[in-house]
């Protein structure tokens, strides 16, 4: 992975990471076919982690249990994804992974919209705000989970990227942010 964040994608060489791991061609090759094969190793690694922080999506009630469980999740997700920045950020390149992967990744992004749907509805069985439509969750309560799943990944994306950001600071942001779409669902 430090081959991948030091040099790109496509300037990292076998010869490189062989080097920096300390190991010979002969092992690199007995666990991978080539670097693209490795590259898949850390992508799957990581929808893994981040998968595991899908499904620990909490139930956001409206008072500060609910705000403070989900600004724990918020954390988490940003300790997942500064975790594997580098291989998140080569997946965006989607002719570099494969199909393979980059439906896997559109599964994971599912996966996590599905999560937030979840607390959205868990909130609303609950007596949270969208009880009075029957615990049911819109469209719109879906797409406004969408949103603000996006809304956290490009943020985690620009702190991956080292733009100078307070972490604190925007993970408070982020969950007043998503926090207040729970409220307005």
């Amino acid at each position: 992975m430090a081959e991948f964040r030091d040099r790109g994608f496509h300037a990292v060489r076998v010869d490189d990471v062989v080097r920096r791991a300390g190991t010979s061609h002969g092992t690199f090759y007995l666990y991978f076919a080539s670097k693209e094969d490795l590259l898949r190793t850390l992508l799957h690694d990581a929808l893994h982690d981040m998968r595991l922080v899908a499904d620990d999506f909490p139930t956001v009630t409206p008072n500060a249990a609910g705000r403070a469980a989900l600004h724990a999740w918020v954390q988490r997700f940003g300790v997942a994804y500064a975790a594997h920045a580098t291989v998140i950020r080569i997946l965006s390149q989607a002719e570099i992974t494969g199909e393979e992967i980059w439906a896997d990744s559109l599964q994971l992004l599912g996966w996590l919209a599905d999560a937030i749907t979840r607390g959205m509805r868990a909130a609303a069985a609950r007596g949270g705000p969208s009880a009075s439509d029957g615990g049911g969750l819109s469209r719109r309560d879906e797409l406004t989970a969408i949103a603000c799943l996006m809304m956290l990944e490009r943020v985690n994306y620009l702190l991956s990227a080292k733009v100078g950001l307070p972490r604190a600071e925007i993970t408070d942001r982020l969950t007043a942010i998503i926090y207040a779409d729970f409220q307005a669902s």
